[in-house]
């Protein structure tokens, strides 16, 4: 594994913490079988659409609707 630098001047700490990272998220991605699914953020969970009650009108939603004439 290479890394290159291409912008800055980052100090052996900086680099070593950088390097720690890659080397945590390489490892994590080696430990996951290739055809398994990794975790879900809640935002591309679909069940969290059909966890929310949408709104429904009232029987006179429509006459409180605004249409310029």
């Amino acid at each position: 594994m290479t890394i290159k630098v291409v912008r800055g001047n980052p100090t052996p700490e900086e680099l070593a913490a950088a390097l720690a990272v890659v080397r945590a998220r390489a490892a994590a991605a080696a430990v996951t079988p290739p055809g398994a699914a990794g975790p879900r953020d809640a935002w591309s969970d679909p069940s969290r659409i059909a966890a929310a009650h949408l709104p429904t009108p009232g029987p006179a939603s429509w006459s409180r609707t605004y249409w310029p004439s």
